[in-house]
């Protein structure tokens, strides 16, 4: 497993979102019944963007700089973290936060509305319950797992975390492969399939461990004609591609995680002391 070879630059986090996300952020950019606050680097976001694109649910986005904390987001989130969601047809406004619990929902709100859903149907629970593990898995260790590899200075931490990342990535292609005997696949990895909860919960982590680990960390992800195809569904569908901005946006985002800069955020802060993520 490589390390890293390259140099802070001081480069520091974007506050606009540039490529195809830029334009979508153009289109979204009256006002909703829904408004997303927002940080068009965070991978917590691009998880609840991606799914009000997919759901097909009117939305607003509001780019905030969550590094500021903004009172107005803080009314929303009260630890100053995106995603968080003011929802203005209430008098007066409510306020969610918390990615995990703003997909399940827009997934409970679209099942009134737009009629989309990233779940199997409701007729096969335990379809829905082998997604649930997917999710899980990605939540409780892919998302930690890649924060310690690009956060790690030491060049043994950095193989180790390489290790653990990679090795987190298989156990969930392994959850993949038992939905797909039990129940004849699920989400993106069965092909012709659709978009799904496990496809958008690590599609963001994917797409910069692509670009962000490869770059810093000289990550090869694992190959294999199945987990190449899934990748590539993932990474190109059309409604994932529209929340995306250029590599350059990124990498510059992301240097200070490289080099574990001192209060980088509070998930970086929550990996060096060993806690839980925020």
């Amino acid at each position: 497993m490589a390390t890293s070879t390259t140099m802070d630059t001081g480069k520091s986090y974007h506050k606009q979102a540039t490529g195809a996300a830029f334009d979508t952020v153009q289109r979204h950019a009256t006002d909703q019944d829904i408004t997303l606050f927002a940080g068009c680097f965070c991978p917590f976001v691009q998880r609840v963007w991606v799914a009000l694109e997919y759901l097909e649910i009117p939305y607003k986005y509001y780019e905030v700089d969550p590094y500021k904390k903004p009172q107005e987001l803080l009314e929303l989130s009260p630890k100053g973290l995106v995603p968080a969601l003011r929802l203005d047809n209430y008098s007066p406004p409510r306020a969610l936060n918390e990615s995990t619990v703003i997909l399940e929902y827009l997934e409970d709100l679209a099942s009134l509305s737009t009629k989309r859903s990233l779940l199997p149907p409701l007729s096969d629970p335990y379809a829905r319950a082998l997604v649930r593990l997917q999710a899980d898995h990605v939540n409780r260790t892919i998302v930690p797992a890649f924060y310690r590899y690009l956060q790690a200075q030491d060049p043994d931490a950095q193989i180790a975390g390489g290790r653990e990342f990679v090795d987190a990535i298989e156990t969930l292609v392994g959850l993949f492969e038992r939905a797909e005997r039990e129940v004849g696949g699920t989400g993106l990895w069965k092909e012709g399939g659709e978009l799904g909860l496990a496809d958008i919960l690590v599609g963001p982590w994917l797409l910069r461990a692509t670009n962000v680990l490869k770059h810093y960390r000289g990550l090869e992800l694992p190959r294999g004609p199945k987990f190449d195809g899934w990748l590539n569904r993932l990474l190109e569908h059309p409604v994932f591609k529209r929340t995306c901005s250029t590599e350059e946006l990124y990498l510059d985002s992301y240097e200070r995680y490289a080099f574990n800069r001192p209060n980088t955020s509070q998930v970086a802060n929550a990996i060096n002391t060993g806690r839980g993520l925020p």
